[in-house]
């Protein structure tokens, strides 16, 4: 009796064991994603990431991008934050300087701070509710470059968001930033939005406007939303412009009209036509997983397409995982 008691608890133990064995493996292979950055830009960009508060920070927050190369950062489950580019930087030895547009505190990596406005930024929860990503591009702290957002997943119908269109070439005056070279030739290197201009509670929605009754489209968000119907334009425009996928992959793009054919999905500015994938002009290497050593960006070439088929080699590994341990619950 002894003995069949101690096979109950034991079997029970060996239960629970596998049990937490599959839990792990359904979060960590349905809740991590990654972002494959890509500098379609005639110029040199400097990417830069933002945790949300309780997420772990991803293994790089700020580093240089040259014209037509891609890089690829992993992130972790449950993963929240922001990704923008910054233009016109000058950095030293040690990482210290500053950029024309969309600076975190002088630093090539930002390290917890965030974007200067105005700035394009690309915002995502992985794995949030109904473990399904919850992802946008939003222009409500202004506009520095073109930007869309492409998700790969294996189910597919998940939507490209974000927006071709140069919006700095129609910003109205009173909300043009000019600079030096920025990447161009002088001029409009930046578009304020309303609220980063004014700072008027109507344009930020605060104070009295701090809900979706009294904070409406301004005249200043409806350019913007004309020029990008699927980005977000002021604070609650939030039923055209949050997206939900549960992709392996997301594409995030800089510059998409140059040296691109075709973008899965219409409604994202102008001068893209409609497509169910990403072609570029010429075959770039992709810098593979940069990370930091002696404060220098590092990293190795690799193909997208190896990249993507390992990602979903990686997500079919899991799920044969996941189902072989299961077996053992019953």
């Amino acid at each position: 009796m002894r003995l069949i008691n101690m096979l109950t608890i034991s079997s029970f133990k060996f239960a629970i064991h596998v049990i937490f064995l599959v839990s792990f493996f359904l979060i960590s292979c349905s809740s991590a994603a990654l972002f494959t950055i890509t500098n379609n830009c005639p110029f040199t960009i400097w990417p830069a990431t933002l945790s949300g508060a309780g997420t772990t920070p991803l293994p790089t927050t700020g580093f240089q991008l040259n014209s037509g190369q891609s890089a690829q950062i992993p992130t972790t489950p449950s993963w929240s934050g922001r990704v923008w580019a910054r233009t016109g930087c000058t950095f030293d030895a040690s990482g210290v300087g500053k950029c024309e547009t969309a600076d975190c505190g002088g630093k090539m990596e930002c390290g917890g701070m965030g974007a200067t406005p105005p700035a394009s930024l690309f915002e995502i929860t992985i794995g949030g509710y109904n473990n399904l990503d919850y992802y946008d591009v939003s222009f409500v702290d202004g506009y520095n470059l073109p930007i869309i957002a492409v998700p790969r997943s294996t189910s597919g119908g998940c939507n490209a968001t974000g927006c071709a269109s140069d919006i700095n070439i129609g910003c109205p005056k009173e909300l043009q930033v000019v600079g030096g070279d920025g990447g161009g030739v002088g001029g409009v290197i930046a578009c304020n939005s309303a609220c980063g201009a004014f700072g008027m509670d109507q344009y930020c929605c605060s104070g009295q406007y701090a809900n979706p009754n009294t904070c409406r489209p301004s005249y200043y968000s409806s350019i913007f939303k004309r020029a990008c119907p699927r980005a977000y334009s002021y604070a609650f425009d939030d039923g055209t412009s949050t997206f939900t996928c549960n992709a392996y992959e997301y594409a995030i793009i800089f510059c998409p009209n140059n040296g691109m054919d075709q973008i899965a999905g219409p409604g994202i500015g102008t001068g893209i036509s409609t497509g169910t994938g990403i072609e570029t002009g010429t075959e770039v290497g992709t810098l593979s997983a940069p990370h930091t050593k002696n404060d220098k960006i590092r990293g190795s070439i690799r193909t997208n397409t190896s990249s993507n088929a390992i990602s979903q080699v990686s997500i079919s590994i899991c799920l044969i995982i996941v189902s072989f341990a299961s077996l053992y619950i019953v």
